[in-house]
């Protein structure tokens, strides 16, 4: 009796099946790009030049991971990526939270004034020389760490999301803070911060990936305090060598490596901390797009 009880309760219609289906092909098209990736990045140089598309690889290899990791000596590079990483997210984070909490307040002023020079940034930008010549010259950044963080301090488009979700923060705790005393990094600090940590690991998040996955500016400004991706880029163009496919000797071929299984595995080493980082920030980086646009 049970049983036909909990069958009339769910029972499953052609509707449930179609969502079924759109789901199921939804995530075939997003896990397969990545499958793709890893397995060329572990196939036979033979079968990447040959164009297969799988996603698993038919003959197993490391060579191409062996080759990335013995042309040069990574342990430096990969821990000045940590430290721009972590030190540029940290910094970021909190330049960012101050400003957008600045433009949040009603009692200020210029508050729309300093919202529209922000927003104008966004579309109107000086170009590469005139910031290269500020950062180098003006500024004497050049193979100095300071170029990794003061440049990308703060985002346009991260205040914008921290200043939304602040101005649903109700306005009588701060205002029953500073009735107690409080001053406005207090307040800040103590109740804006803790309120909005949603939001704060989404730009955290933001933040976090873009300073690992730069390196056009340690091409520019820092070579000698080189980083894993610009070390990986410079691999990758290494690797771009020409084998034919119908060579002769086919040895000489198996034991050379494919240009693109080389991009392939420095694809998988450049997005795997990334991807072990973001199943614990997931909640938050959903809670802070989604909460940030609720209002009471």
């Amino acid at each position: 009796m049970k049983k036909n009880r909990l069958h009339k309760g769910q029972r499953v219609t052609a509707f449930d099946y179609i969502l079924i289906i759109y789901f199921l092909f939804i995530i075939v098209t997003t896990i397969y790009p990545f499958l793709n990736v890893l397995a060329i990045s572990l196939n036979d140089p033979i079968d990447t030049m040959r164009n297969v598309n799988f996603i698993i690889p038919r003959k197993f290899t490391l060579a191409n991971y062996q080759y990335v990791f013995s042309k040069n000596n990574l342990l430096f590079p990969f821990l000045m990526s940590i430290a721009r990483t972590v030190v540029g997210t940290v910094t970021g984070v909190i330049c960012t939270a101050m400003v957008a909490y600045v433009l949040s307040r009603k009692d200020f002023y210029f508050n729309k004034l300093f919202t529209l020079l922000f927003i104008i940034t966004m579309y109107v930008g000086g170009g590469l020389i005139p910031e290269y010549l500020l950062i180098t010259r003006t500024l004497d950044m050049s193979n100095k760490f300071s170029v990794y963080i003061i440049p990308g301090l703060v985002g346009v488009f991260n205040i914008i999301l921290i200043r939304s979700y602040i101005e649903g923060v109700s306005i009588s705790l701060q205002e029953a803070a500073k009735i107690d005393g409080a001053n406005d990094f207090i307040i800040w600090l103590k109740i804006i911060m803790p309120i909005c940590k949603p939001v704060i690991a989404t730009v955290a998040l933001f933040g976090a990936v873009g300073q690992w996955n730069s390196f056009m500016d340690t091409y520019l400004y820092a070579r000698n305090l080189s980083t894993l991706q610009y070390e990986l880029y410079k691999i990758m163009e290494s690797a771009k060598i020409k084998i034919d496919p119908h060579a002769a000797n086919i040895e000489q071929v198996t034991r050379s490596v494919s240009p693109l299984s080389v991009r392939m595995a420095i694809t998988i080493v450049a997005t795997a901390p990334i991807v072990i980082v973001y199943p614990f920030l997931q909640k938050y980086f959903i809670g802070g797009i989604t909460l940030g646009a609720v209002k009471d």
